[in-house]
C-alpha cells in the first residue's frame, strides 16, 4: 500500500553527516542528551526542507514558519534566520550533495535540569539539529494515488494544542495516523472541532468539484508551504480556488482529490472511506503537479 512519504531507499544515507549544537557527526555517532526537551517534552519545532538542483526549495518561507511557531510557543532562538540559513548550506556542502536531498530542521527549547516541564528548567540554549538524507518519492505513488479514511481523532482548538504550530508534540497527528492504518488507509482525514474537514494527519488535503479546487481555511492545520504553493499557483493559472469550510458530504461528491506537502508535492487521491475516484480523469490535479514540477525546476 502506498504511502505519502513512500521513498527510494538509498545507500548513500548511511554515511551522511548530522547537525547537532554547532558540530558535524557521522549518522551512528550523533547524539543528543537524555535531558533534552525534545525527548522528555516533544517541546521543540521543526521543519522539513527540500535541497533541489542545488537548491533550497522556498527557504525564506520554511525559516519565516519556523520562527513564527518558535514565537508561538516563546521559545527563544539564539540564532537568526541568516545564520540557520547558513548552517543549512554547510550540511549540503559538508555531505557534497545535489539533489533530492530532504534535510528535517529541529530546534528543542534545550537541555533541562531535571525532567520537568517547566521551561524555568532549562540550562542551555536551544539545541539545534539538522538531518539531511537522499529522499526520492516512489514514481508509483502518483500512479495507485492515496487511501484516506475519515478518523475520530480531531484537530483541536487553538486553545488546547494549537494545530497550526509545526511542533515536536506530534501525538495528534500519530494517534489519526495509528487509527487510519488499522482501517488499511494510507492516511487519516481528520474533522475540526466544528466538524468540517481539516487535513490530513501529515499532508494538505483539496479536493476538485467542477474544475473548482477546495481546501480548508487553514484554521486547524500547519501552515503548509506546498499548501500555498499550491493556492497561489491555482490563482495565477485561472484555476478556481476556494480556502472555506466544508463537510464529508461534499467530498464524497468530489470529482478529484489530492494531497500536498513538502516530500512528495502533490499526490492523487484514489479513495476516501468507500468514495473512490478514476485517477485517469484527474485532470486537475495533474495540471497543477505539472505547474509545481515547472515552479521548483526555474
Amino acid at each position: 500500500m502506498p504511502s505519502s512519504h513512500d521513498y527510494i531507499k538509498d545507500k548513500r544515507n548511511k554515511n551522511i553527516k548530522i547537525f547537532v549544537n554547532d558540530k558535524f557527526y557521522i549518522r551512528e555517532n550523533a547524539k543528543i542528551s537524555v535531558f533534552d526537551s525534545s525527548i522528555l517534552l516533544g517541546d521543540g519545532i521543526w521543519s522539513g526542507i527540500r535541497f533541489h538542483n542545488n537548491k533550497f526549495l522556498f527557504l525564506k518561507e520554511h525559516l519565516e514558519r519556523l520562527f513564527d511557531d518558535a514565537k508561538k510557543i516563546s521559545l527563544k532562538i539564539h540564532l537568526t534566520k541568516k545564520e540557520i540559513s547558513k548552517i543549512l548550506f554547510d550540511t549540503i556542502k559538508i555531505n557534497k550533495m545535489k539533489t533530492d536531498v530532504h534535510l528535517r530542521l529541529i530546534i528543542s527549547r534545550g537541555i533541562k535540569s531535571t525532567p520537568y516541564q517547566d521551561p524555568a528548567f532549562t540550562i542551555s540554549k536551544p539545541t539545534v539539529i539538522i538531518i539531511p538524507e537522499y529522499k526520492q518519492p516512489q514514481e508509483s505513488v502518483y500512479k495507485k494515488g492515496l487511501i484516506l479514511k475519515t478518523v475520530k481523532t480531531i484537530r483541536g482548538p487553538h486553545n488546547v494544542q494549537d494545530p497550526r504550530i509545526n511542533s515536536l508534540s506530534k501525538l495528534n497527528c500519530i494517534i489519526a495516523c495509528i487509527e487510519a492504518k488499522k482501517k488499511k488507509a494510507d492516511e487519516a482525514l481528520m474533522f475540526d472541532i466544528k466538524g468540517n474537514i481539516a487535513t490530513n494527519n501529515s499532508t494538505h488535503f483539496f479536493y476538485v468539484k467542477n474544475k473548482c479546487v477546495y481546501t480548508s481555511t487553514g484554521k486547524y492545520c500547519v501552515k503548509g508551504i506546498t499548501r500555498q504553493k499550491v493556492i497561489d499557483l491555482s490563482k495565477k493559472n485561472g484555476i478556481k480556488i476556494y480556502e472555506k469550510d466544508f463537510k464529508l458530504k461534499d467530498v464524497l461528491k468530489a470529482d478529484e482529490a489530492f494531497v500536498t506537502g513538502t516530500f512528495a508535492n502533490i499526490i492523487p487521491v484514489k479513495k476516501i472511506n468507500e468514495k473512490k475516484f478514476n485517477l485517469k480523469t484527474n485532470t486537475i490535479t495533474h495540471k497543477l503537479r505539472n505547474l509545481y514540477l515547472e515552479l521548483i525546476d526555474k
